[in-house]
């Protein structure tokens, strides 16, 4: 997993196109959240100040192969210019004539920085198309690729180009994600302790199976967690469930006892008639057939305790997606206190999935965790042992 980084090349005097996942929500063309574009600052800013002329590229949506002035990039561009305090141009398409302009404009004006419109808007880019690749790769001299949320697609820009490029290399992020996620797979500090939540056990069937081999205990919340209630023959109420994953579940729950990993369901749940901000919940045992036609929203009490102290004799921990309906007040308290708890541990600790991401900051511990994650996808993906085809593609150091 040793990857060629931005540190490695020769930046001066070097067009140096760097794939980034400004792929950011927006609402009547402005940015709610910048996340993204801050975290490839640092590679953005160290190319620029190693002599660098900067040509950006990213997509954003779903355009689904051809202009759609909703993804359009512009809006990306002039708030990067604010980020950067210098002047960003922008290239009213990927590829062609109005690229090859925009990088000579952000030369000859001395901003040093070009972002391109939206990869998405031509259908080659996800096609991973040899050409397209090739048309892209004319725009500069050196690769760089600090979208980690994106590697985990074969498209053109992650995978097809720096297979054409000289010593393609990872940005600062790319780097982190890496690093970080890496070692946790190969080479713990333990014990080892994985949490794991969200809504389907679908998303997440890979991970568990992959990381039942590397953890000491890997412990359930979430919407996921009724899928293994009910393979146990757990009353469970009208709370989500994969009827299909039935089976899925009990091999799970078979593979870790068979490998002597200690996994963990709630022990105690919060019910409630209804999702809604501020309506009233009930904390049940588990199992308790008084749940009747309730819905399961939040570990309870009980659960956060037993999680809290398995996360505090963890030397490792990774955790990815939420205990409860963490969106809808008051079913995030689980969530809120296992972020509080995962920020508490003494060792590496690494938290992906936007709400949990979402969970840390809003307990206010994001600079006592780590490394986040801005995988998504990607991150599950690595954890679930598959390679990613925009690492991959990039040259081991």
């Amino acid at each position: 997993m040793a990857k060629l980084s931005i540190t490695d090349l020769d930046l001066q005097g070097k067009r140096v196109f760097i794939r980034v996942d400004f792929n950011v929500p927006m609402k009547d063309g402005t940015i709610t959240n910048d996340m993204r574009m801050q975290a490839s600052l640092p590679t953005i800013r160290y190319a620029l100040d190693h002599g660098a002329l900067v040509v950006l590229a990213s997509h954003l949506g779903r355009p689904k192969g051809k202009p759609n002035p909703e993804f359009s990039l512009r809006p990306v561009a002039d708030h990067l210019a604010k980020l950067l305090d210098r002047p960003v141009a922008f290239a009213t398409d990927c590829v062609g004539d109005p690229a090859k302009q925009a990088v000579e404009q952000a030369r000859t004006s001395g901003g040093g920085v070009v972002l391109l419109e939206n990869l998405r808007f031509h259908p080659e880019e996800e096609k991973n198309d040899a050409a397209f690749a090739a048309q892209l790769a004319d725009l500069a001299d050196l690769y760089v690729n600090d979208a980690f949320g994106s590697s985990h697609r074969a498209h053109a820009s992650v995978d097809a180009l720096p297979r054409r490029m000289k010593r393609p290399a990872a940005g600062f992020l790319m780097h982190s994600e890496i690093k970080y996620l890496g070692e946790a797979l190969a080479s713990p500090t333990r014990p080892f302790v994985a949490i794991l939540g969200g809504a389907k056990v679908s998303d997440k069937i890979e991970v568990i199976e992959n990381l039942l081999g590397r953890v000491d205990a890997l412990a359930i919340g979430g919407a996921m967690a009724y899928t293994f209630l009910k393979s146990r023959g757990v009353p469970i109420g009208r709370s989500l469930v994969e009827d299909d994953k039935l089976d899925a579940a009990r091999l799970i729950l078979e593979h870790a006892a068979t490998r002597s990993v200690n996994l963990r369901l709630p022990t105690d749940h919060v019910v409630t008639t209804k999702i809604e901000p501020g309506a009233a919940g009930d904390v049940l045992p588990i199992p308790d057939a008084a749940i009747g036609d309730r819905i399961g929203v939040d570990i309870g009490p009980l659960t956060v305790r037993d999680y809290t102290q398995l996360v505090a004799s963890a030397k490792t921990v990774v955790w990815n997606g939420p205990m409860g309906v963490f969106e809808v007040p008051p079913f995030d308290a689980g969530t809120t206190a296992i972020a509080r708890a995962v920020a508490d541990v003494k060792g590496m600790t690494i938290v992906g999935g936007g709400d949990s991401v979402a969970a840390v900051a809003h307990a206010g511990v994001s600079d006592r965790i780590t490394h986040i994650s801005t995988g998504g996808g990607a991150s599950l993906e690595l954890l679930g042992g598959r390679t990613l085809p925009g690492v991959e593609a990039l040259a081991d150091r």
